[in-house]
């Protein structure tokens, strides 16, 4: 077995990179194991891909941020002799939270993911692009994007990024045009948010739809049509908790494995942090899986 780490470097903050190479000598004493590093987008799949096309079994470790791990898994579904898992170094990290509240020092423990077991997840397919957490458009995806932007100016973290973001987006308009297809759910005209989940968290802690499972063939759906300010105060709260059913009003849920969205001007859809931009997508359950090791112990 050769286990290959994918280091992002950029969010190795406060020496992280350091104590990561430090647990990883010790959980490979003998030096077994490649370490690798990125230099700018799209590296991590192209590293992946690199160690994919040696033979032999091989673990990846995804070594950052969600975006870091959505590279390798792209680069690694549909090959039965690669698994991958994700070493939190990043800001989000969203997919792990779905293995409870101490995922983040679980994965941190290289010896343990070394020898821990791993389960085949379902993937959405975005346009082609794969994701293995949650998939959404509409505001959330706006706010998204202005974080990235926001958070590159002098003295602004990520809290303040999202303050500043959401301050813009509820400015310009909560709602957009789009049309959206989920099942029978046909839904044309104002539109505040769409998401497809296969894993459960997002945007550094929602979870709209808790009982979603990462491998039931399913993926679980929430749209939002046409929504005020007032009634944004009022339920985002239960839309980050997963409480979509005490409110069929507002929350339109369905469980399938295909959604269509449109809209008459170019859209951003965040697929677990990637942004795609466009005026169609289509969102469908996967064709192929990807193997995710983990901690022995721990389940989802």
């Amino acid at each position: 077995m050769r286990h290959v780490f994918i280091i992002n470097p950029a969010a190795g903050r406060n020496g992280r990179v350091k104590k990561l190479r430090e647990r990883i000598k010790a959980a490979f004493p003998q030096g077994d194991s490649q370490v690798v590093y990125t230099a700018g987008a799209g590296d991590a799949r192209r590293l992946a891909e690199e160690a994919l096309a040696q033979e032999g079994p091989v673990r990846l470790y995804a070594c950052g941020g969600d975006g870091t791990l959505n590279e390798v898994v792209n680069a690694a579904a549909g090959h039965d002799h690669a698994a991958v898992t994700n070493v939190p170094m990043g800001t989000g990290n969203d997919f792990l939270r779905i293995f409870g509240r101490e995922e983040r020092v679980r994965f941190l423990d290289i010896a343990a993911l070394r020898d821990g077991p791993q389960a085949a997840f379902d993937l959405i397919d975005c346009n082609g692009l794969l994701g293995l957490d949650v998939a959404c458009a509409g505001v959330d995806a706006r706010v998204a994007v202005g974080v990235h932007r926001f958070k590159n100016l002098p003295l602004v973290g990520k809290k303040l990024a999202y303050i500043l973001s959401l301050i813009v987006e509820v400015f310009r308009g909560i709602t957009k045009p789009m049309t959206v297809e989920m099942g029978p759910i046909r839904h044309s005209g104002p539109t505040a948010l769409c998401c497809v989940c296969n894993g459960r968290f997002y945007g550094g802690g929602f979870c709209p739809v808790p009982e979603a499972m990462p491998d039931d063939g399913v993926l679980d759906m929430i749209l939002v049509g046409d929504l005020s300010l007032l009634e944004l105060a009022r339920y985002v709260g239960k839309y980050a908790k997963g409480r979509y059913k005490e409110c069929p009003e507002v929350l339109r849920a369905w469980h399938g494995q295909e959604a269509r969205f449109s809209a008459p001007e170019e859209m951003a859809l965040v697929v677990d942090g990637e942004v795609l931009w466009g005026k169609e997508f289509t969102l469908r359950l996967a064709g192929r899986k990807v193997n995710f090791f983990y901690p022995a112990g721990l389940s989802w």
